[in-house]
């Protein structure tokens, strides 16, 4: 395998020379280049990652961080950063929640950990994290960005959705379709995305008439084993109810294989909306309707605006990511409406 030595000696330069070439950094004569260049091509030389970090004094490596290494919904997000990062020569380093601590301290550890391992930047997708934890990194900070939750004091490296206003269209879809009885399978009171679209959802319904005491709401915790449990208790409660709004797409899923088992129609019976738009609403049965979230325009701005900071890259950046519903056959008119 042909090194950079290889390559100065065949060009007839000096390995600081054919270095800056290579590397694209520091001025070099035309014709002195294009020789560089013809050795690299009769050499075949390709720099190791490690060679490219000595050039270029950054290890070309980015950090992530999510809380679950599992389901449906990380997996799309992680693969348009490593598509991302590899068009432009990087590479990425995962790191999620794990060990004894609770999910703030795992959070925590993982960043350190992608810190040690030398990550010029990192993404961070955590709720659990505080202001003081984001002080703690110090000048690192600046080199952060967050995913789904927003912190004042790097309020520019924040990329969310607005989903009080994610939960306002669940219900708005829901009410334009005729129903008036409600169940609500949420996810864990402690995710502020989570207290976000409920609340939307809650104070829409409220404005149309529709108090909280009409509402059977069930704390679970994002996973279709979570969805599958809260449906049959919401079966075997005895509340009245033509339609299902769900925090997220998998909990989603499970109250459908649920409904499904016991015999309950949808959405002949029972109308199920979903939120987040993630691949396993497409292939549900029956398809899942779901409030759109633009994962992939989130995580690639916000991997965007890294990228601008650690390697004073140009990428235009965007900051609002509208919210929409994804219809596919899961919702229909409330039974028995005109």
């Amino acid at each position: 395998m042909a090194t950079i030595k290889d390559v100065a000696r065949l060009a007839g330069v000096g390995v600081g020379t054919a270095s800056r070439v290579v590397s694209g950094k520091g001025s070099v004569a035309p014709l002195t280049a294009e020789r560089v260049r013809k050795a690299v091509a009769e050499l075949e030389f390709r720099p190791s990652h490690a060679a490219r970090s000595l050039l270029s004094g950054a290890s070309q490596m980015i950090g992530v961080y999510i809380p679950v290494l599992k389901g449906t919904f990380y997996t799309p997000i992680l693969g348009a950063i490593d598509t991302e990062l590899r068009a432009g020569g990087q590479h990425m380093v995962v790191a999620f929640g794990c060990g004894d601590g609770d999910a703030r301290q795992q959070a925590i550890e993982g960043i350190d950990f992608l810190i040690e391992r030398g990550c010029d930047g990192l993404v961070v997708m955590s709720n659990a994290l505080r202001e003081q934890d984001i002080d703690a990194l110090g000048p690192k900070r600046s080199r952060l960005v967050v995913l789904n939750h927003r912190f004042e004091s790097i309020a520019d490296q924040c990329f969310t959705a607005d989903h009080t206003r994610g939960g306002v269209v669940a219900a708005q879809t829901l009410l334009r379709l005729k129903h008036r009885g409600f169940a609500v399978i949420a996810g864990p009171s402690t995710a502020p995305d989570n207290v976000a679209r409920i609340s939307g959802f809650m104070d829409e319904l409220a404005r149309h008439g529709i108090e909280a005491n009409q509402v059977l709401i069930l704390e679970s915790n994002f996973s279709p084993e979570g969805g599958w449990a809260s449906a049959g208790t919401l079966v075997s409660s005895g509340h009245k109810f033509t339609a299902v709004f769900c925090a997220n797409d998998e909990m989603a899923v499970g109250a459908l294989s649920y409904f499904q088992q016991a015999g309950i129609l949808v959405p002949t019976a029972v109308s199920v909306l979903g939120y987040d738009d993630t691949h396993s609403a497409e292939y549900s049965a029956p398809r899942l309707t779901s409030v759109h979230i633009p994962w992939h325009d989130i995580t690639v701005n916000g991997l965007r605006q890294l990228l601008n900071e650690c390697y004073d890259e140009k990428h235009p950046v965007v900051r609002e990511f509208p919210v929409s519903v994804t219809w596919r056959a899961s919702v229909a008119i409330a039974p028995g409406a005109a």
